[in-house]
This record gives C-alpha cells, sequence and structure tokens, in this order.
C-alpha cells in the first residue's frame, strides 16, 4: 500500500469515527431533551391539577355582599300571638324531660318542654294562623319562674311564607314585658338580627295554658 493511500484509508477512518461520535452524542442529546421535556410536562399538569382542586376546596374567601344578592337592610316589625297550650286534648307544648328535683321545686327547675304553638294574628284561638313557633323551653331558674327559650318562628303567612326568625333567651314569664334577641333567620329574615318582645295576654293558672303577644322587630336584607 502506497503512502497516499495509507493516509486516505486513516482519513476515511477518522471520518467514521467523528461521525459515530457525533452522531451518538445528538442522540443523547435528544433523548435527554424528551425527558426533560416530559418531566417539565408533568410539574405543570401536576401544578395546575393542584391549582384547580384548590380553588374548587378552598375553605373561606371574601364575598360582596351583593354577590349573594344582599343590598340595603331593612326594619321590619311583626304582630302576632303565641298560644301556648299544655293541657288540652291536643297540647302543643309537652314535657320531654325533667330533673329529680323537678316535682318538689317552687319553680319546676330541670323541666324541659317541646313546644309547636301556633301564632295567630289576634289573641282567640281561632284567629288567624300566621306561623308557628317550634322549639324547646327549659326551666332554668330555681329562686323565680325563668325560662330558656330555644325557638324558631316559622311563618306561613304572604311573603314571609317559609321564612323563619330565631330566637334565643331568658324569659321570666311573670315580668310584664320580656325581651328576647333575635340571633339569626332563613329566607327574607337571613342576616336577622334585632329583638323580640313578650307580655302575657292570658294565663291560666290552673290548666297552664297561656296567650302572649309578641312585638319583633328584626332587622334583615
Amino acid at each position: 500500500m502506497t503512502l497516499s493511500g495509507m493516509r486516505t484509508r486513516s482519513a476515511e477512518k477518522s471520518m467514521m469515527l467523528f461521525s459515530f461520535f457525533h452522531l451518538r452524542f445528538f442522540s443523547t442529546m435528544a433523548r435527554s431533551l424528551i425527558l426533560f421535556t416530559i418531566f417539565l410536562s408533568t410539574i405543570a399538569a401536576d401544578a395546575a391539577a393542584s391549582g384547580a382542586s384548590g380553588e374548587s376546596h378552598r375553605f373561606s374567601r371574601n364575598l360582596s355582599p351583593k354577590s349573594i344578592g344582599l343590598k340595603h337592610e331593612k326594619l321590619s316589625h311583626l304582630h302576632f300571638y303565641f298560644h301556648d297550650i299544655v293541657t288540652h286534648h291536643n297540647p302543643t307544648t309537652v314535657r320531654v324531660a325533667e330533673a329529680t328535683m323537678s316535682n318538689t321545686s317552687v319553680t319546676t327547675f330541670g323541666d324541659v318542654f317541646v313546644m309547636d304553638d301556633p301564632l295567630t294574628v289576634g289573641p282567640e284561638p281561632s284567629s288567624k294562623l300566621v306561623g308557628r313557633a317550634q322549639g324547646i323551653y327549659a326551666s332554668a331558674w330555681q329562686e323565680e319562674v325563668g325560662l330558656l327559650m330555644v325557638m324558631n318562628f316559622a311563618f306561613m303567612e304572604g311573603k314571609y311564607n317559609g321564612s323563619t326568625l330565631s330566637v334565643l333567651g331568658r324569659n321570666t314569664i311573670f315580668s310584664e314585658v320580656r325581651e328576647m334577641p333575635i340571633i339569626g333567620g332563613s329566607g327574607l329574615f337571613r342576616f336577622a338580627r334585632g329583638y323580640v318582645e313578650a307580655r302575657t295576654y292570658s294565663f291560666n293558672v290552673k290548666s297552664g295554658n297561656a296567650v302572649v303577644e309578641y312585638n319583633v322587630h328584626a332587622l334583615h336584607y
């Protein structure tokens, strides 16, 4: 083989080796680039899923009152009579619990009653029904007669049909006027606050039946 031939053969080998290593280098780079792209895509997908999940399961956020239809707060006055019927062939109030001392206590301390009392426009039982007082009251004072009242006024008249007001308070039934707070409401009385005034219209000492006049002042939207 001549010197010229040897040089040509060496050059060809060098070119082949260069092409081989060049091809392997770019092939490795391509694979790395593909893997890196897949990695970034996975991270982006996880971040998007996490963001969507966080958005749909957010615990709290601030809202504008207008965004849920709340406009101007207004004051409503309602007037009705509450009929608490304890002894009757169809009582609206029943005793559901008592303490061991209730029957000997001068205030029946510890007695618990559940009520579904009618609310009417006038004091007569036959007067138009506008709602019901549904809840619980309990004798919660040992020295004088004082009731813990926990009740909903569930209305069924006119635009108030289906709406409620929730009352929680102390009712000293032998006081001329008893004031109890309104702690909430539903329907037309969402976000309600205010107070009620109770005045005994009539009370039968023998039967325990009573008619109570209620004036309700409620702020709501």
